[in-house]
């Protein structure tokens, strides 16, 4: 296959070039990423007392096809012996909160939770869960995630549970998020057994199949929840990017922005700021904003689709406080779009990973999300935000939900700048 470009360098790209490399039809592998460092949203603060904050991802889950191939990939690389797990029966893992009208709610888990009422929903999940059951197969080839669960699960688990999950996992709204692309599983289920229950328990049908290595059957075995890595989730692109120069096929080009590809005979012409490069082949790994604008004028469809895929601008706020202040003990809070639009959630970073804490001294770390789809509608141009706005918004957000009134002793704020557009679900394309 000769010659391949791939465009970006954030961990989708680089775990690509990964795979490219390991080929023997591969001869050379060129990333190009427009920035000054690779990995993407995987990045780390590293302190020099020893303190990991993340403002990207703070765990990865192990659970899946993508779950154990992650982890095979983690042990090719070598960083098994800088795992963190955090297990299924870690207060983390077991106490996950809402936060809904001006109070913390503890998510309901286990058989007793389904069976009893919960605040801050009205009757017992059981009830929606047998209901379920009934509910008639959509024709639909795709609909909003809200759409979806509030058909088979009713309103106000859609409403409230499943709008709050869709803040923090995709910053997005469930309203039009699709559920073809967000929930597979969910879709499948319905899809393959009429039922959500159903397909839980008898499955939703065959999917990729990856072998574990050990350390993936490590994670069954000790029943991981999830996971992260000593000094911080970017090791895990650091540790590609090293095996990417060892294998001698992958030249990495950071400051490297594409500003357009042409096709030639044979292959492709990528057109950089300071020139040229050829390939026989292009894998890319942009934004669907950041293709649609270098793609060449004959493809105006393409184009056209890849502009219409909504992206999201995030606001994450590091906060450090001394001593121990949490009033309550788990993973973190969500905030449902009802109770406040700006905030998404709190994450208790302290809680799942200690080890990322200042070593020698007692202190909790917090992460607070806000904006996603609601960004410019709380805050404004991503382009124009004032930091210290988003972090006496994320102060308050610490004060009211948690009730901690001291100021933190240190914080950080790192605004992710995405496109904002009108949001099309995948049946719309």
């Amino acid at each position: 296959m000769g010659t391949v470009a791939v465009l970006g360098g954030g961990i989708g790209g680089l775990a690509t070039s990964y795979y490219l490399c390991k080929s023997p039809q591969i001869k050379k592998v060129i990333v190009l990423e427009s920035s000054h460092r690779f990995g993407g949203w995987l990045w780390s603060t590293r302190r020099s007392d020893g303190a990991v904050f993340e403002h990207g991802p703070r765990g990865i889950r192990p659970a899946g096809a993508v779950g154990r191939n992650t982890l095979n990939m983690v042990e090719d690389v070598g960083l098994e012996k800088e795992i963190l797990p955090v297990t299924y029966s870690h207060v983390a893992s077991k106490n996950r909160y809402l936060y809904v009208g001006g109070k913390l709610h503890k998510m309901p888990s286990g058989i007793s939770g389904l069976l009893q009422k919960v605040q801050p929903f009205s009757r017992p999940l059981m009830f929606s869960l047998v209901k379920e059951i009934m509910v008639k197969k959509s024709q639909e080839e795709d609909e909003s995630v809200y759409s979806f669960v509030s058909r088979r699960l009713g309103k106000e688990l859609a409403e409230i549970a499943v709008d709050s999950l869709c803040r923090g996992v995709f910053a997005g709204d469930c309203r039009k998020l699709s559920v073809r692309s967000c929930f597979p599983v969910l879709y499948n289920a319905e899809q393959r057994r009429g039922s959500l229950i159903l397909g839980m328990l008898l499955g939703s049908g065959p999917g990729p199949v990856i072998l574990p290595g050990c350390l993936a059957q490590r994670s069954v075995k000790e029943s991981w929840a999830q996971w992260s890595l000593k000094r911080g989730i970017e090791s895990f692109p650091e540790a590609i990017i090293e095996n990417l120069q060892q294998s001698q096929k992958a030249e990495l080009h950071p400051n490297a922005a594409v500003k357009k590809i042409d096709p030639s005979t044979p292959g492709w012409k990528v057109h950089l700021e300071d020139g040229v490069i050829s390939a026989d082949y292009i894998i890319s790994a942009l934004p669907a904003k950041a293709l649609s604008t270098v793609l060449p004028p004959s493809c105006p469809q393409l184009i056209q689709q890849l502009q219409d895929i909504a992206m999201a601008t995030v606001a994450v706020v590091n906060l450090e406080y001394d001593g121990s202040i949490l009033p309550v003990m788990g993973f973190g809070h969500l905030v449902p779009s009802s109770e406040d639009r700006a905030l998404l959630g709190v994450v208790y970073d302290s809680v799942p990973y200690p080890q990322h804490n200042r070593p020698g001294a007692l202190t909790t770390r917090l992460t607070v999300m806000m904006g996603g789809a609601w960004f410019q509608e709380a805050f404004g141009d991503p382009e124009a935000v004032n930091e210290e706005a988003l972090l006496t918004c994320a102060l308050n957000a610490v004060r009211c939900h948690l009730g901690v009134m001291a100021p933190p002793s240190w914080s950080r704020v790192a605004v992710h700048k995405l496109w904002l557009k009108t949001v099309r679900t995948d049946a719309d394309l």
